[in-house]
């Protein structure tokens, strides 16, 4: 008994068990993680409720109300208002183009290094990350040239910018889709696919794009928040975007531009959260069983499907009857 007693003591003073939640070092750690987030939430409350403060004031200055939103949809002040317009159109045609044009060369590259050239894995993200170190007026400066061609072939509209939209955002949307793609095994999905006689396209439309959804629209969200943003490029090739129309209209009507950076703000925010909460699980899945967790206590095990079923044992021999 007494050795039964020492080896259990032993094993529970060698487990090293952490802390609980409710000890003295939970408890420090709970408060230093609220007092952070509380600091970096202020740093970005402040100049927002600041903001909306702004666009509140009324012309005069003696208080608030909300004429300034309100003239925004006055169609009397449509002329005045024209260029912004434009210019949130053309963000929104530039957003979806470069969105699209990104998916459509780089997650293909994507796959078929992952799958065919793993060698060529690690020069792939050196090119797709080259463009986050480079600086934007230096981007523009290279890319002047290459537009005096593109302009006359294919005009000076804003949407041509999505060309150079779409080196900016390469490396955000690379991280995106290839997070998702290093936490997949895509490789043994695609041969049991091929081993079942599908084809490319087929294995591209039912199995690489329900895999990769999560990062996909990740990147895809992230190219949208990341055009709306963007000023250098813009400004630099003389096209009309909404960061650029912000700046004209700031000088006669600062109110309106501020209105138009809190909608793209919250646009962005929503987009972010977007990112977070969509494709967490599968349709018609559990929390539970899409994040790998055993079941609860008490709960029957998942049957195995019949595929994958154990066979049953065989039948004894009939025994013969005696005469």
């Amino acid at each position: 008994m007494a050795a039964v007693t020492g080896v259990d003591v032993a094993t529970r003073a060698s487990s090293g068990r952490a802390p609980s939640a409710g000890g003295p070092a939970g408890r420090a750690s709970t408060t230093a993680r609220r007092v952070a987030l509380g600091v970096v939430g202020l740093v970005f409350a402040v100049p927002i409720a600041a903001m909306v403060a702004f666009s509140l004031r009324s012309a005069d200055g003696s208080g608030h109300d909300l004429n300034h939103w309100l003239a925004i949809v006055d169609p009397e002040n449509e002329r005045a208002y024209r260029n912004l317009v434009e210019g949130v159109t053309n963000s929104l045609v530039l957003a979806v183009v470069a969105a699209l044009l990104v998916l459509a060369l780089l997650v293909p590259a994507m796959v078929l290094v992952h799958l065919r050239y793993p060698r060529l894995a690690r020069p792939l993200e050196l090119v797709c990350l080259v463009p986050i170190t480079v600086p934007a007026i230096v981007l523009v400066v290279g890319l002047a040239p290459v537009y005096s061609v593109v302009t006359r072939i294919a005009g000076s509209g804003a949407w041509t910018l999505a060309l150079a939209y779409g080196i900016t955002v390469l490396p955000y949307a690379y991280r995106a889709v290839q997070s998702d793609l290093a936490g997949t095994d895509l490789r043994t999905l695609t041969e049991a696919a091929r081993t079942l006689g599908a084809g490319w396209a087929h294995i591209a439309v039912s199995v690489v794009v329900p895999t990769l959804r999560r990062g996909l629209l990740a990147a895809a969200f992230i190219t949208v928040a990341v055009v709306l943003g963007e000023f250098t490029i813009a400004s630099l090739l003389n096209r009309v975007t909404l960061q650029t129309a912000l700046v004209q209209v700031s000088r006669s009507d600062p109110y309106a531009a501020v209105i138009f950076a809190l909608l793209a703000l919250g646009f962005a925010f929503v987009l972010l959260v977007v990112i977070g909460r969509v494709g967490t699980r599968g349709p018609g899945s559990s929390p539970a069983v899409s994040a790998g967790a055993p079941p609860p206590a008490g709960a029957a095990a998942p049957a195995a499907p019949a595929a994958f079923a154990a066979p049953a044992p065989p039948a004894p021999p009939a025994r013969k009857a005696r005469s």
